[in-house]
């Protein structure tokens, strides 16, 4: 009896290290993100299905380690810095640029893979879209690219408007081609454009009390890392001032905002989650051609509409891919 609790002592006490060190040996995955955890849901489910069409899947052959920096850009460059010392296989950097610089700045040799909204040559994270080099590569959407169509597709919703303003970041890296894009759409609009800048979301409430006492015809927010943080708080800030507004992303119309026109951001992170297993599986991140998404979406708020008293063209309702009523 005691030979058979001896034996059985030890099996239990090598079976536990052999089960730990199995666990450990699977490849580590750190998840960085400029975005909030309780937000991202539908993301990283996106970027787990493009894991899964290369193969991997959470938990059974790949462990991933997230990070949230919750709009609070200057979190990042610990949070990276955290990931590099844990010797991670590779940084999936999301939530647009501010994340894979701060990967690029604590690494050049821990594969990097990107989703952002800007053209990644532009702000410095790869050398060439084909040919990225390094040790990066990833995802892109038009999103800056997309300011002039979205001030279009505003004024084709309230043909009225005549003064628009412009919500931006002034830290943002593309600010510079991104207003020059917007003031050239609106001229040929035949539109008045000023500029209202918000670095953090307690001037981005500002912002807002501000357009409250000289209210434009129409507002369009600039895409920006720090606006996707807070897509339905703006959202909720145009319809509480009654302004008709367009942003990129379907959480800002779902809280109020009246349209928004972008890339698919979904269709961006799975492109990320499948690239990133292409270099689990041994390939070079530097010779992956960065891949850009090519889906767009379109959603519209008929609520918001009727409530800011807009009469919606039959052919707007028909075009989006969501009408919110």
């Amino acid at each position: 009896m005691r030979r058979r609790s001896l034996i059985a002592g030890i099996v239990a006490a090598t079976a536990m290290p052999l089960t730990a060190r199995a666990q450990r040996t699977l490849p580590v995955i750190g998840f960085l993100s400029t975005a909030y955890a309780n937000l991202s849901a539908p993301l990283v489910q996106a970027f787990r299905k493009g894991l899964g069409e290369a193969g991997f899947e959470e938990g059974r052959n790949v462990t991933i380690e997230y990070r949230w920096a919750e709009g609070r850009h200057e979190r990042l460059a610990e949070m990276a810095s955290d990931l590099v010392a844990r010797n991670v296989a590779v940084i999936a950097a999301t939530g647009g640029s501010p994340a894979p610089l701060a990967a690029k700045a604590a690494s050049s040799r821990i594969p990097i893979v990107f989703q952002v909204g800007v053209d990644p040559v532009e702000i410095g994270l790869v050398e060439h879209l084909n040919r990225p080099g390094g040790n990066i590569t990833g995802s892109t959407m038009l999103a800056v690219d997309l300011e002039p169509k979205r001030l279009e597709l505003l004024r084709e919703m309230v043909p009225r408007a005549r003064t628009m303003v412009a919500v931006v970041n002034p830290e943002n890296p593309v600010r510079n081609s991104r207003d020059s894009k917007l003031a050239a759409a609106a001229q040929l609009l035949g539109l008045e454009l000023t500029w209202l800048l918000a670095a953090n979301a307690q001037q981005m409430e500002a912002a807002f009390e501000k357009l409250s006492r000289t209210p434009p015809d129409a507002l369009v927010i600039a895409s920006d890392p720090l606006f996707n943080s807070h897509g339905a708080r703006l959202g909720a800030l145009a319809l509480q001032h009654r302004l008709p507004a367009v942003y990129q992303f379907r959480p800002f119309v779902t809280s109020g905002g009246l349209m928004s026109y972008g890339g698919s951001i979904t269709d961006a992170y799975r492109i990320a989650g499948k690239y990133t297993g292409r270099v689990l599986k041994g390939e070079r991140p530097g010779e992956l051609p960065v891949q850009q998404s090519t889906r767009f979406e379109f959603f519209l708020n008929l609520k918001t509409a009727k409530a800011l008293g807009i009469e919606v063209p039959f052919i707007m309702i028909a075009r989006a891919d969501e009408v919110i009523e």
